[in-house]
């Protein structure tokens, strides 16, 4: 008799069914085959095997080889969903023990994301999927020299190249979380040094231009550009010209009440303006068309 038999201590059911639907493509290949559960108090054994009613004996070698991989295939699945969030959760607190709770929770949401591909990028989908196969290929290997497995210990135990994508992933999460926590902090000093100043003036105009600076002005609509940076453009060469720290550094000295932003779809940096809400938290309003909009336009058409 061929057969498997995966011993599990929890999710039975859950197993059981993955391999059910898996072991679906057998069928279309004219493969009969049968699934089993059999508890034995603290686990349960899933034992599937290859009907003896299979025609054509010579082919029960391929037969097989095809049960041990969809098998395989489910168990994968299952141990992405059940597994994996677990394991990083392990990592995380063994590896970075110095984090605390709410720390470590944040590290993990970050994790999370990361592998489930939350931000669609196609490298990520990649190192999934490559995740997926180190599995698949653990477990068909694994198969060929034993028909019992107990899954808590090859996932403990016979994944190490898996586990080891994973600890890569929470060292990116923690790197992504200390950036994070950097920002954080710095908008914290921003809004400080914002905070102590006396507001210069009540309204600031910022206009992204075309080129990729910045024009400044005042309530009353008069540029006011040259003024605010010639501070720092002192202190400064040239080629060295951050126009995006310049104005940063410009509205934090001006301190203004309220700020108005025209143009947003020329801020080449979204980061920047995500900066500017941060720091002049509800201050900050778009424009989202007038006269200035209108004449940096036509600027733009010109040159």
């Amino acid at each position: 008799m061929q057969f498997l038999c995966i011993g599990v201590n929890e999710c039975a059911g859950d197993i059981k069914q993955q391999i059910t639907q898996e072991l679906q493509n057998l069928k279309k290949n004219k493969i009969d085959y049968s699934i089993d559960e059999v508890d034995a108090g603290d686990s349960t054994s899933i034992i599937c095997k290859l009907d003896e009613g299979n025609p054509v004996e010579e082919n029960n070698s391929w037969h097989f080889d095809a049960l041990r991989r969809h098998v395989s295939n489910a168990l994968a699945h299952f141990i992405i969903r059940q597994y994996e969030e677990k394991l990083l959760e392990r990592i995380i607190n063994t590896n970075y023990c110095y984090f605390n709770s709410p720390e470590k929770k944040e590290i993990i949401r970050i994790a999370v994301k990361l592998i489930n591909n939350e931000e669609k990028s196609f490298l990520s989908g990649l190192f999934r999927a490559r995740r997926y196969n180190t599995i698949v290929r653990g477990l068909v290997d694994y198969f060929e020299s034993s028909n019992n497995l107990i899954l808590e210990g090859f996932v403990n135990f016979r994944l190490k190249e898996y586990i080891k994508e994973l600890e890569e992933i929470v060292d990116k999460a923690v790197d992504d979380y200390l950036m994070q926590r950097e920002y954080r902090e710095f908008i914290k000093l921003l809004r400080y040094f914002v905070d102590i100043q006396e507001p210069k003036f009540e309204l600031i105009h910022i206009i992204a231009d075309y080129d990729g600076k910045y024009i400044l002005l005042d309530d009353s609509k008069s540029e006011i550009t040259k003024e605010c940076i010639k501070e720092f453009t002192s202190e400064i060469s040239q080629g060295e010209v951050n126009y995006d720290d310049l104005l940063v550094s410009s509205l934090i000295t001006l301190a203004p009440e309220k700020v108005i932003i025209h143009c947003l779809g020329q801020f080449k940096n979204k980061e920047l303006f995500e900066t500017i809400k941060n720091v002049f938290t509800g201050k900050v309003s778009i424009c989202n068309g007038c006269e200035i909009c209108l004449l940096n336009v036509i600027k733009k058409n010109k040159n």
